[in-house]
């Protein structure tokens, strides 16, 4: 299992923990979402089949718990991986 691959699994099983932004950016790029807009913190991402973009910003050097959980329900709902790209 590569690290990104356990990266995604310790998330999955526990969205609530915390999590640096700079390892859910790894995360966004690895199911191939690709940065689009970027203005101040906010970064906007986009994936070529989901139907909606994904705007998220850090909370000091952590992501946002309920951004990760937006991004776990768009993996879900559209059912990507890593491979994904």
């Amino acid at each position: 299992m590569t690290k990104i691959a356990i990266l995604f699994v310790s998330v999955s099983d526990n969205p609530g923990a915390s999590l640096s932004f700079r390892d859910f950016e790894r995360l966004l790029l690895a199911f191939g979402f690709l940065p689009v807009r970027q203005k101040g913190s906010h970064r906007s991402y986009k994936h070529p089949i989901a139907q909606r973009m994904l705007v998220v910003q850090p909370q000091g050097k952590d992501a946002k718990g309920y951004q990760i959980r937006q991004f776990l329900d768009m993996i879900e709902q559209y059912g990507l991986t890593i491979d994904d790209r």
